[in-house]
């Protein structure tokens, strides 16, 4: 049996699909994989080579509404569909979901799903842009999604707000997972540093609340300057995004310590004592159940997908979107109480165990799939 698995980035591949691929080739399926300008990346074609899949490279731009280039990936997608003829396509990310669905149906793949992982910029605010592609958007996503047989969801307002908009006519054609998983036995529980380290990592975009950590960071460090302030990340190619100068202004005021991309995060979560993530929506947070994982307090805000991963008091704190101010008193309450850090983290870790376990959301899609362990 061929399983085609379309990506918008070529790194999400191993970062973020890697186990689900090996349970995939656990339970029989012929994995292929594709994303674009994949032989671009050869780190992670090695690591899908090692694996047993067979990659392929298509047109497609991650951002940006091109209807030419849309076409394009289109019939990218429907080209290959046809060439490998896949029995199951399971697209995730805007595009894939997408143009993967349609390209399915148009080249009669027997079965088509799609992972909706979040609902990114157009979904995120009220402005006159986001409106326009919001609309356009929606339409785009009625029409692929009439032709999928499962929709995958992490958390359940995206899939409510699907369904209130018409975008899918019945929940019951949609399944909730606990975002992608986090894999417990890499990300294990570390000691607490010394010294009250504060991290947020995500892409620059305005969206994940990373000015409003920027001015937190600045309203706690005057009240305890021996509090460190890191952030890890990049700067994306998004409406949002912060700008390199304004970057740079961080930077050089010396309260924010900036880690730059990393390829491995848990060295930086060891050494921080409170995890923050204040973004305005998700689809589930994976660096929240990585810090969740690793024994971390976690601070986040009370919008979709973020919700979902703290219980308030139990294991972190939420604060609402946009709110520098709610944010900075939270990390002070924090601050304040390192035996509630270490209690928060410890909370946090059976949660991840419980609830997040990789092997557990992987299980539950496939199962969804009527694939079956063998």
């Amino acid at each position: 049996m061929k399983f085609l698995l379309v990506a918008g980035y070529s790194e999400s591949l191993t970062n973020f699909r890697g186990p689900l691929i090996e349970a995939l080739i656990a339970s029989g399926q012929e994995v292929h994989a594709a994303a674009p300008g994949l032989c671009e990346h050869p780190e992670v074609v090695a690591k899908l080579l090692a694996k047993g899949v067979r990659i392929h490279s298509v047109s497609m731009n991650r951002t940006g509404m091109n209807p030419w280039h849309d076409l394009k990936t289109l019939l990218c997608l429907y080209r290959l569909m046809r060439q490998i003829r896949p029995e199951r396509v399971l697209g995730y990310t805007i595009k894939p979901v997408i143009y993967g669905s349609l390209a399915a149906w148009l080249a009669r793949v027997p079965e088509r799903y799609a992972l909706v992982t979040g609902l990114g910029y157009a979904f995120a605010g009220e402005s006159g842009q986001r409106t326009l592609l919001r609309r356009i958007a929606t339409r785009l996503y009625q029409v692929a999604l009439h032709f999928t047989h499962r929709v995958f969801f992490q958390n359940p307002d995206d899939r409510d707000l699907f369904v209130q908009r018409g975008i899918l006519s019945a929940a019951d054609k949609t399944v909730v997972v606990n975002g992608s998983g986090i894999d417990i036995s890499i990300f294990s529980p570390m000691p607490l540093p010394a010294q009250p380290a504060f991290l947020l990592i995500a892409r620059l975009l305005g969206d994940k609340g990373v000015r409003e950590y920027v001015t937190a960071a600045r309203l706690v460090h005057q009240q305890y300057p021996q509090c460190k302030f890191r952030l890890a990340g990049w700067i994306d190619d998004a409406p949002d995004a912060i700008a390199q100068a304004e970057l740079d202004s961080w930077i050089q005021d010396g309260v924010i310590e900036f880690l730059g991309r990393l390829k491995d995060v848990r060295p930086a979560i060891a050494d921080s004592t409170i995890y923050v993530l204040p973004s305005y929506r998700e689809g589930t947070p994976r660096t929240v159940l990585e810090a969740m994982a690793m024994a971390r307090a976690v601070i986040t805000t009370d919008a979709p997908g973020c919700r979902e991963t703290v219980i308030p008091g139990v294991n972190g704190l939420l604060v609402p979107i946009k709110s520098a101010e709610a944010l900075a008193q939270a990390m002070l309450d924090l601050v304040r109480d390192r035996q509630q850090v270490e209690a928060m983290g410890q909370q946090g870790r059976r949660i991840a165990e419980q609830k997040y376990d990789v092997q557990k959301v992987n299980q539950q899609m496939l199962t969804t799939m009527g694939i079956f362990n063998k």
